[in-house]
């Protein structure tokens, strides 16, 4: 009898194929699963089944190459939303706040405020259709795997998993739908009949705002943070690391690779030289500033757009 060939499953969308090695179960533990493919997860990883922890993974730089703002950006630019004089003017702006390396209280405040200004007017179901087709065409490929491979060893045994970001919470939603995670906490921006007014409903998802979301959000899920991980590239997400149990500095700025020595804590980088200089410029943008700097950008280049035209 002629045999027949078994069809692959099809990988979740956004994640790069990873090749499962042999792996050793330990008792009580998940199977620990050795190095994928592409050498991105250095060493063994276990997490144990636990109902009441969890994971909580920031996105720019964490899961994703470069800043989702930026991404969604350039995918507004293709679409003629912005113009491409828009996204260079603003990538030019937050490298210099990269190379300074600060985050003024000026500079958070103007994010702040501006943060999604650019959506006023638009009605959420067409930014959710964006997102979207922006993420299918831009963000997908950009996932880091070892990342993504973190965050499956949690959905593995059992836990739940949320991304985390300065983003709209509607970009973040998306990329935890595609890539099967429970859900997302963003930046939140107030509706009125369907519509983005451009007013932010709290304040920018950011900084200590991470840490008193998952904080709430431990507390309505009934998760005991000691037993939870978080994940993040960046300094600012120190006050996030501090309040779980485990923390983790993937693709870390200099800062939290120096504090994360300091206190002991796991690092993971999933860089290399060739993958630096690709994403380039959209690295820069990972900050609470830059995100706020992206929107606000294009905000005032739709204002200088409007002005001309009248």
């Amino acid at each position: 009898m002629p045999q027949t060939r078994r069809r692959r499953r099809p990988e979740p969308a956004g994640a790069r194929p990873v090749a499962t090695l042999p792996v050793a179960t330990l008792p009580g533990t998940l199977p620990v699963t050795t190095l994928p493919a592409d050498g991105q997860l250095a060493g063994a990883l276990t997490v144990t089944p636990d109902p009441i922890a969890a994971g909580f993974f920031d996105v720019d730089n964490t899961m994703l190459q470069g800043a989702s703002i930026y991404w969604f950006a350039r995918g507004l630019a293709a679409r003629k939303y912005v113009s491409a004089g828009d996204l260079l003017r603003f990538a030019a702006r937050q490298l210099r706040f990269r190379v300074i390396a600060t985050e003024h209280r000026g500079q958070m405040d103007l994010a702040r405020r501006s943060a999604l200004a650019f959506v006023a007017g638009w009605r959420v179901a067409d930014l959710e259709r964006l997102a979207e087709e922006i993420y299918d065409e831009l963000m997908a490929e950009r996932i880091w795997s070892g990342t993504r491979a973190l965050a499956q060893l949690h959905l593995d045994a059992g836990q739940r998993v949320w991304l985390v970001s300065a983003a709209p919470v509607e970009i973040g939603r998306v990329i935890a739908r595609r890539l099967g995670l429970t859900g997302a906490i963003g930046t939140v921006a107030e509706v009125s009949g369907g519509v983005y007014t451009g007013e932010l409903v709290d304040d920018l998802m950011h900084g200590p705002a991470k840490a008193d979301a998952i904080t709430k959000l431990a507390a309505a899920e009934g998760l005991d943070l000691t037993r939870c991980a978080a994940y993040s590239d960046s300094i600012n997400d120190l006050p996030m690391l501090s309040a779980v149990g485990q923390a983790v500095a993937v693709n870390p700025d200099s800062a939290l690779r120096r504090e994360a020595r300091l206190r002991g804590w796991e690092v993971r980088d999933f860089r290399t030289a060739r993958k630096a200089a690709k994403i380039g410029v959209p690295a820069t943008l990972a900050t609470g500033a830059g995100a706020g700097a992206v929107v606000t950008a294009i905000a005032l280049g739709r204002r200088r757009r409007r002005r001309r035209a009248r």
